[in-house]
């Protein structure tokens, strides 16, 4: 049966157990850390003709990380809008010290 999550903390703590792989949050962190970059870069330079790259980049880092060190399907597939979230949720406690690298 399809697992259906209420709120988005429920689902942020299904998220972190997708997410135990040390090099699979590594490369979480860099793709969102170019993303975010990306934006910044985008926005400065007016650039926004070249938007397509912002999903490309972050979701390469992290599809590498969840096939070849989660082995698992991304949550992306089920929960697109929950997942973004959660990845940039991830991101900050990184930065802050909540959650470990």
């Amino acid at each position: 049966m399809e697992e259906r999550f209420k709120t988005f903390s429920e689902f942020y703590q299904f998220y972190l157990t997708e997410h135990k792989n040390t090099t699979s949050r590594r490369l979480h962190f860099i793709g969102t850390a170019l993303v975010l970059l990306e934006v910044f870069l985008l926005s400065y330079t007016n650039r926004w003709d070249i938007w397509y790259a912002l999903p490309i980049t972050g979701y390469a880092f992290a599809w590498v990380g969840h096939f070849f060190f989660e082995k698992n399907k991304p949550a992306t597939f089920k929960y697109p809008l929950w997942s973004l979230g959660s990845d940039f949720k991830l991101f900050f406690e990184i930065l802050q010290g909540k959650q470990k690298l």
